[in-house]
């Protein structure tokens, strides 16, 4: 568990330094292109981090509560929409005008999703801890106008369907054997 806690606290700490006002003053004392490399560099660290220390927790896994079957449904339903949603952030797309931060929104229903069905300690740090902080960067995106920056790919008038379509068929992916090759979880039983 010690893994998974320093591995959060690294890179979702890292993901935060703009919530706190730190990412200007760092771009300014180091450079833009040595801040992008550490920060790359601590984001990829973290998340091996939380990879490790997720995994060993689940050899011996705490458990809270125990999902009712039933309630996959939902999640299955839940996660629909996540990878259309963190494609349309990259895309010019209508979807990604009117949900303005789709990424966030995706990672919000990413972790509440896993949330109801993961009722072990470990999940629930792990998809408690990215829910809150994605609640918070979106709180702290309404203060800050104009300092958010995203490399979007013109796909002229097909973006959402791009988005939709490729999203989906990512999610497909998933559900049929992908999260379970990275994960070792099959979602659909």
């Amino acid at each position: 568990m010690t893994w998974l806690i320093a591995g959060l606290i690294l890179f979702l700490g890292v993901h935060s330094l703009a919530i706190v006002g730190l990412r200007p003053k760092l771009i300014n004392q180091w450079g833009l292109s040595l801040y992008r490399a550490l920060y790359a560099a601590m984001s990829l660290v973290g998340l091996v981090l939380i990879a490790r220390g997720y995994a060993s927790a689940r050899l011996s896994p705490v458990v809270l509560f125990e999902a009712p079957h039933a309630l996959h449904l939902l999640v299955v339903a839940l996660l629909a929409p996540v990878f259309p949603f963190a494609l349309a952030s990259t895309l010019d797309c209508r979807l990604r005008t009117r949900l303005k931060h789709p990424l966030l929104v995706a990672i919000k229903l990413w972790a509440l999703a896993h949330l109801l069905a993961n009722g072990t300690l470990a999940g629930t740090l792990l998809f408690t801890s990215f829910l809150a902080w994605a609640v918070l960067t979106r709180i702290s995106l309404k203060r800050r106008t104009g300092s958010v920056r995203v490399t979007i790919l013109g796909v002229g008038k097909f973006g959402d369907a791009v988005a939709v379509v490729g999203g989906l068929a990512l999610y497909y992916a998933f559900l049929t054997g992908w999260h379970y090759a990275l994960i070792g979880v099959a979602p659909l039983g």
